[in-house]
């Protein structure tokens, strides 16, 4: 008999992931032979200390680093070992990025900060203004279009940058300590962003964070220790 996870897409896939780094005359074993399946609509957590390589991994698995052995594969892409330029294209299709600083481009509106990645896009699936307004509208920043990111709060940024991510519905978001630059009030607002997002979309979201309690609101949670998944927690 199949399992839910059996019979659901697999989305993320990482088999024998290894990252050394080199530091001076030591090597450090960064991520130590991690094998790990993500499947579609799933809501992920990875917590661990800080050092225990969960900035390392998202990396890796995001194709914003190479790993030094081991395969990944994005919605059955295997993107080891693209040239740049094609995995850039698959990046701005297949994954979408969330990180602590928001990374927004501070000269652009919010509506142009989120069309952006649809223009850049090899073949755009969506009109950018239309669905960058789609966007904002679902994580009630209707009334801030055409703000910079300068005129925006902390946590409105981070929802113009959740919008970003997703402006390509890609199958996969990653958001790297998504919350950890802001207030509790904040960080209520943009974690219930995601689940929106997370419920609404189908999108698998895979967030990275040191906060416990906030990796146990997860649908699943992934303990990273050394650079090793340590053991994992299903909710109830």
């Amino acid at each position: 008999m199949k399992t839910n996870n059996e019979e659901r897409r697999i989305v993320l896939r990482a088999t024998g992931l290894t990252k050394d780094l080199p530091l001076g005359a030591v090597v450090v074993h960064a991520v130590r032979g991690i094998d790990l399946e993500i499947y579609e609509n799933e809501m992920v957590g990875i917590v661990g200390p800080s050092g225990s390589g969960k900035s390392t991994l998202l990396g890796l698995i995001g194709g914003l680093d190479s790993p030094t052995t081991g395969h990944v594969e994005i919605d059955g892409v295997d993107i080891t070992h693209m040239s740049e330029g094609r995995l850039t294209e698959v990046r701005n299709e297949k994954i979408g990025f969330v990180f602590q600083f928001f990374n927004l481009i501070p000269t652009l509106t919010a509506l142009e900060n989120v069309a952006l990645p649809i223009q850049f896009a090899q073949h755009p699936k969506y009109d950018p203004e239309k669905r960058a307004r789609e966007l904002l509208s679902l994580l009630g920043l209707q009334d801030r279009l055409n703000h910079r990111p300068m005129e925006l709060s902390g946590g409105q940024q981070q929802r113009v940058a959740i919008a970003r991510a997703l402006a390509n519905n890609p199958p996969l978001l990653l958001a790297d300590e998504p919350t950890g630059n802001l207030d509790s009030e904040a960080s209520e607002v943009v974690l219930e962003a995601l689940r929106d997002v997370w419920r609404g979309t189908g999108t698998t979201v895979v967030l990275v964070t040191h906060d416990r309690e906030l990796a146990a609101r997860m649908d699943r949670v992934l303990h990273l220790s050394d650079g090793r998944l340590a053991d994992e927690a299903a909710r109830a």
